[in-house]
């Protein structure tokens, strides 16, 4: 591995010379379309991707991204979990908009793509590993939890946070399914893509970094184990790991202590514990790292580097014991805030963009990028002209995209429909129908730890960023539509269950485990 990324350094920069952008839509046309590549993983906190959080383990093909191409400092999910967000990534649309309200809802599975579109306009497509934007294939207990949060009392726990190491100093494959879909895709490169005459659009979706499913069947039960070896585990600086802040429960947001509390984060955790999951799972960012570095290495022995597009990102975050928690769920910083970079032919090289962008702006860069006119009803905006090397028209483009991106969750393990608006300075948090339970209010700048609710102490700020937060979404109405449709679905879903209700509902969160082998969870 250290001789590839040394080889890989010194032949970088003759491999990314790139041809001159193209200023108008005539050039475009007339320039051969690039390749597109897009790594997408899963659970990766952005923030790792950039000064300080950089500083706390080595990711030397994200640097050698950061180095060759454009990294935003401000892309954000448009929904903190797995599938509402790739259902805005692969539509283009905001969450409302798909009504993809949580793991179990998603896009029809027939739905258009932004692959869909280049595929009809000549580019040759293919797509390896996790995908999880249709209905029905995530998560079956989400539509019914769903439901459920609504209910007075809190309820079963998820499994606690726990840490498993294999003690191995050469286990570099710790992961294996997602090192499968990355030798695939390698293959296909080698011996499908290589040869074809048409430009050609690969999608790559990891798991890494997501917490793995806990090896108990007891009560710690749950996709709650944060898994790596002494190898990964070795590119991780312990010194810096910072532990973070927590308000005391008692001060807690009402919804953070109850996504706290199902998560069974809120019992007591040694500084160790915390220190320890943080590693873990910064080792886990490091592996996908490497998957992400196999991608760009081969195409730099194919010499298709300096004809292809390569992006990474991916769907959400991870609190990794932020704000006492783990997972996602949440609008704060380590959850909602996604790595997004961009290298390759008129790109610009060692940029970093200040903007805020989401993940809908995938769609409308990949057909950007193919030189495909944009549809009209779409929530994103090309990424191209931030990206790009400066050209006549940036600055017309530039303005049209809004100063302010939106988030939103409906799913289980919070019990009250979510909205973030993040503006420049502000993040502003909403909740189900803006009244029956309180917003929270963040300046970044002066509280990069978002322990500070300052909304009721600066209401004209908080009032203004609310009117405009409904400017663009009706937040109330959307809340009790995704209301009536849990409801509905609860409904459906117990009739199906018949005379098993009470046993399934009590071991609710476990639902799919339980299909497989009652007798055992009934016991």
């Amino acid at each position: 591995m250290p001789m590839l990324l040394l080889w890989v350094s010194v032949v970088a920069v003759s491999a990314l010379a790139a041809p001159a952008p193209r200023t108008d839509g005539q050039r475009r046309r007339a320039a051969p379309a690039p390749n597109v590549v897009l790594v997408v993983s899963d659970s990766f906190d952005g923030r790792l991707t950039f000064h300080p959080g950089s500083q706390v383990v080595k990711l030397p093909f994200i640097n050698f991204m950061k180095t060759h191409g454009t990294s935003f400092l401000n892309a954000y999910t448009n929904s903190p979990i797995c599938c509402p967000s790739r259902a805005a990534m692969w539509s283009g649309l905001f969450t409302h908009l798909t009504e993809s309200w949580n793991n179990f809802k998603g896009l029809d599975p027939n739905y258009t793509t932004w692959m869909d579109v280049m595929e009809e306009h000549g580019y040759q497509t293919q797509k390896f590993g996790k995908l999880d934007y249709t209905s029905g294939h995530h998560s079956i207990s989400n539509r019914v939890e769903a439901w459920t949060r609504d209910v007075a009392f809190l309820l079963r726990q998820e499994g606690k946070p726990m840490v498993n190491l294999i003690p191995n100093k050469a286990k570099e494959r710790v992961m294996e399914a997602d090192w499968r879909n990355t030798d695939r895709a390698i293959n296909w490169l080698r011996k499908e893509a290589i040869n074809y005459t048409k430009p050609f659009v690969l999608y790559l979706g990891l798991n890494l970094p997501h917490p793995y499913p806990s090896p108990s069947s007891g009560e710690n039960f749950g996709s709650s184990t944060f898994h790596t070896s002494l190898f990964w585990l070795k590119k991780v600086s312990h010194d810096v790991i910072k532990i973070p802040k927590w308000l005391p429960l008692s001060e807690m947001h009402p919804v953070d202590y109850y996504s706290s509390y199902t998560k069974n984060c809120t019992g007591k955790f040694t500084d160790k514990e915390i220190k320890n999951i943080r590693a873990f799972y910064y080792a886990m960012c490091a592996e996908t790292d490497a998957m992400l570095g196999e991608i760009i290495l081969t195409l730099h022995q194919l010499d298709l580097l300096q004809k292809t597009i390569v992006i990474y990102t991916s769907d959400h975050g991870e609190l990794a014991m932020e704000h006492r928690q783990f997972y996602k769920m949440s609008m704060y910083e380590a959850s909602a805030h996604v790595p997004l970079l961009i290298m390759g032919p008129g790109i610009k090289a060692n940029q970093q963009v200040s903007n805020v962008v989401s993940l809908v702006d995938i769609y409308p860069t990949m057909l950007d990028i193919a030189g495909i006119p944009l549809p009209q009803n779409l929530s994103g905006y090309s990424l191209l002209p931030l990206s790009s090397e400066p050209s006549k028209n940036k600055r017309k483009v530039k303005n049209l995209r809004p100063p302010w991106i939106l988030s939103e969750f409906h799913g289980c393990n919070v019990n009250a429909s979510t909205y973030m608006l993040r503006t420049n300075q502000w993040k502003y948090i909403a909740y189900s129908d803006g009244v029956s339970v309180l917003p929270q209010l963040f300046d970044l700048s002066l509280d990069p730890d978002e322990l500070n609710n300052i909304a009721a102490k600066f209401p004209e700020i908080t009032f203004s960023l609310d009117q405009k937060l409904r400017s663009i979404i009706n937040y109330p109405k959307v809340s009790a539509s995704v209301h009536r449709y849990n409801k509905e679905q609860f409904i459906m879903w117990k009739q199906s269950i018949g005379q098993n209700y009470s046993n399934v509902i009590a071991n609710l969160r476990w639902h799919q485990e339980w299909l497989k082998n009652p007798e055992k969870y009934e016991n």
